[in-house]
Formats: structure tokens, C-alpha cells, sequence
């Protein structure tokens, strides 16, 4: 039976994502949380990476299960969906709040796609947006 990803704060998951930018291995990035060698944040989002260290050292199978075998987000928003994709591609998705069309669209490799789909909260589904690789992360209820 395979066991459920673990899941992870939006906020958590966007700091690791911050991290897993600089290329580091799963083991280089654990061992830097836990020795606190962690890098300044001069992105948009000015996270501060010692909040994931003491999440990690609170919660370390968690965190390590999140690094290694994947997670889910627990709740998902519009722009945390948005600064996710931002943060973990690269890429600037546009956002659409008009009431009754909420959505993110993002151009994704089936990569990409794959992995945005295992880390999604419940209440959301990635639709074709009528051009190829080109989806929509929705609400299932609007």
C-alpha cells in the first residue's frame, strides 16, 4: 500500500522549493537545514529559511519525508498556487480572480504537470486550457 505524502504549509513548501532552486541534492539540503547554513533571501518573497530549519528540527521525519519522497500542500490559494509554480519553475503564471473564473494558467512540461498535480491540496484540478502543454489549476468549487 503506498503511504500518502506528508503534507506541508503553503508557506513551507514555498521556502523549500526556494531552496531546492539552488541545486542542491536532497541530502545537501537536509544537511544545510539541519546545520542552520542556510542562505539570505533577496526574492520578492524574502523568505526566511529559519523558519523551515525549526519546522525541520520540530518536525524532522516530516520534513525529511517532504525533501525526499514528496508532499502535498495542506491548502492551496490562488497566488500561493501562482508563487509556487514562480518559485519551483521559474516561470510566471497568470492569475485570474475574477469571481466564477478563479484560476492559475501555466505553460508545463508533463513533468511539471506531474508534479504539480501530487502537490496540490484537495479542492483543485489542473485542466487543458486549449492550447498544447498550456493548463489551468482551478477550484473544483467556484
Amino acid at each position: 500500500m503506498e503511504k500518502s505524502p506528508v503534507k506541508l504549509s503553503q508557506w513551507d513548501a514555498l521556502m523549500l522549493e526556494g531552496l531546492r532552486a539552488y541545486g542542491w541534492s536532497n541530502e545537501e539540503l537536509l544537511r544545510k537545514v539541519r546545520e542552520r547554513d542556510l542562505p539570505e533571501d533577496h526574492s520578492i518573497y524574502e523568505f526566511e529559511y529559519e523558519e523551515l530549519a525549526a519546522f525541520a528540527e520540530a518536525e524532522p521525519e516530516i520534513f525529511e519525508s517532504a525533501v525526499k519522497d514528496g508532499y502535498s500542500i495542506k491548502y492551496n490559494t490562488l497566488g500561493g498556487l501562482r508563487s509556487w509554480i514562480a518559485v519551483a519553475y521559474g516561470l510566471e503564471p497568470e492569475i485570474n480572480r475574477e469571481p466564477g473564473q478563479e484560476s492559475v494558467t501555466a505553460e508545463l512540461t508533463d513533468a511539471q504537470k506531474e508534479r504539480l498535480e501530487s502537490v496540490l491540496s484537495l479542492g483543485w484540478a489542473i485542466q487543458d486550457a486549449g492550447k498544447p502543454g498550456v493548463y489551468q489549476i482551478v477550484p473544483l468549487n467556484r
